[in-house]
């Protein structure tokens, strides 16, 4: 299994469930493509919330597929982001522990997020020579402000 949906009165919960840290393979961003769309094709549900299995919320790309036709294939991460971001329903992230690069950008493609205390965000890219590819260095200023979020993004911590 790669994300799961379940709908809770009139909240529909998509969960990641890519062990061992919940990696945005294609299966997965399928999943949570494919749970987004129900959930806004369903007038019962109100919102959406996103989070993931076990000890991580995600994260990011799922190193098993570099280098193949999945890393690219649709939905790839930004399309994701994108379609969290336009939803007509809000969109929450409950980020229940690590959210690095790809599944913090995801994070951050959602209306709102909320986090367990000390979870670790970061977008480490940059320690491998390469800028955040799906939209953290815009969004992640808007929502921390420009000095810290400057900090993480050329620091990857």
């Amino acid at each position: 299994m790669s994300a799961s949906y379940a709908v809770h009165g009139s909240v529909a919960v998509i969960t990641l469930d890519n062990p061992p840290v919940n990696g945005l393979g294609f299966d997965t961003r399928r999943g949570i493509a494919d749970g987004v769309q129900r959930a806004n094709d369903d007038a019962a549900v109100k919102a959406i919330v996103l989070t993931g299995a076990g000890k991580a919320f995600s994260g990011g790309a799922d190193i098993k597929e570099f280098g193949s036709p999945k890393a690219i294939a649709e939905p790839n991460l930004l399309s994701l982001i994108r379609l969290l971001e336009n939803s007509g329903k809000p969109t929450i992230a409950a980020i229940n522990g690590t959210a690095m690069g790809g599944g913090l950008e995801l994070a951050l493609g959602c209306h709102y997020r909320v986090a367990a205390p000390k979870v670790p965000i970061a977008l480490p890219e940059v320690k491998l020579g390469l800028v955040p590819g799906a939209g953290g260095t815009q969004r992640l200023p808007r929502v921390l402000g420009v000095e810290t979020a400057l900090n993480m993004i050329v620091s990857g911590e």
